[in-house]
């Protein structure tokens, strides 16, 4: 629990520091970057799942970086439903992909790993 909270803090904190950076991708303020996180991650799970399913084979010949444009279509669909969030291009909406994906990068590093428990009996 204590590590979904940090996680979900950490990205508020990227989706903020992307509104900052990127021209056209708002984020009004702190209790707005919550709820956007938590909408853009049930997009992503659902809508964005489905998308990257069907376009499977264009991912792989793109090597990825076509999972860049969904993510976009995502956040700027996710922009629609949450007040004070705003994507009002779709170029923005790519840039504020490619930042958050990179930011999402950096702070892997910070956050806590889970630990595998070995389930296997000592003899």
């Amino acid at each position: 629990m204590g590590r979904m909270l940090v996680q979900w803090v950490l990205n508020a904190v990227a989706l903020w520091i992307v509104s900052r950076t990127v021209s056209g991708f708002v984020v009004s303020g702190w209790g707005s970057a919550m709820i956007a996180v938590v909408v853009i991650g049930l997009f992503n799970a659902t809508f964005g799942l489905l998308l990257k399913i069907i376009t499977l084979p264009l991912g792989i010949l793109s090597l990825g970086v076509f999972f860049l444009v969904i993510n976009a279509v995502v956040l700027k669909f996710s922009s629609e439903f949450v007040p004070g969030f705003r994507v009002e291009t779709f170029k923005a909406a790519f840039l504020g992909a490619l930042a958050l994906a990179v930011l999402h990068l950096v702070f892997g590093f910070f956050t806590p790993k889970r630990r595998r428990v070995d389930y296997r009996a000592e003899y």
